[in-house]
């Protein structure tokens, strides 16, 4: 497979036309998937995966990719606050190896500092009980990061 990792300039420029792109925040324990719309201006909330184990994850990974005929990936990327890369960091970069090794498609590391603070604190001003955050706050965290890069990509 060719080069599949890309900053924000280069991977906004392979969509001329219309294209669903995933957002994924990568938790030790869950997936939180976010779905742009085809003209890449919204991203929405989409499902929560619980993780087992990696070949599982990848192949509902895969059917998301294939039901919505996606044509990208933004990959949350945990730098720390102070702009340091820490064993997260590592984790999510093993992650998109593995990943890229069984889906040909364009990932694009988005740096998402704060973005599970900002969707703890979306879901508390909703006044969404604790028992939901903890079901929605992953795909949540991971529609902020999506809509971060769409919104960095600029009109299409």
């Amino acid at each position: 497979m060719g080069e599949t990792h890309f900053d924000i300039e280069t991977f906004s420029r392979l969509y001329a036309g219309q294209a669903r792109l995933i957002g994924l925040d990568l938790g030790t324990k869950t997936i939180g998937i976010a779905l742009s719309d085809v003209t890449r201006m919204i991203a929405s909330p989409l499902e929560t995966i619980r993780r087992t184990k990696f070949k599982a994850d990848l192949v509902r990974l895969q059917e998301i990719i294939a039901a919505h005929d996606i044509k990208g990936l933004v990959l949350g990327f945990p730098i720390s606050l102070d702009g340091t890369e820490g064993p997260r960091c590592q984790a999510t970069r093993a992650f998109s190896r593995n990943v890229n090794q069984a889906v040909d498609l364009p990932i694009l590391m988005w740096d998402e500092r704060l973005t599970t603070a900002a969707a703890e604190r979306m879901l508390i001003e909703a006044d969404a009980s604790r028992k939901r955050r903890a079901e929605v706050i992953d795909k949540l965290a991971a529609t902020i990061i999506l809509q971060g890069a769409l919104d960095r990509m600029g009109p299409r």
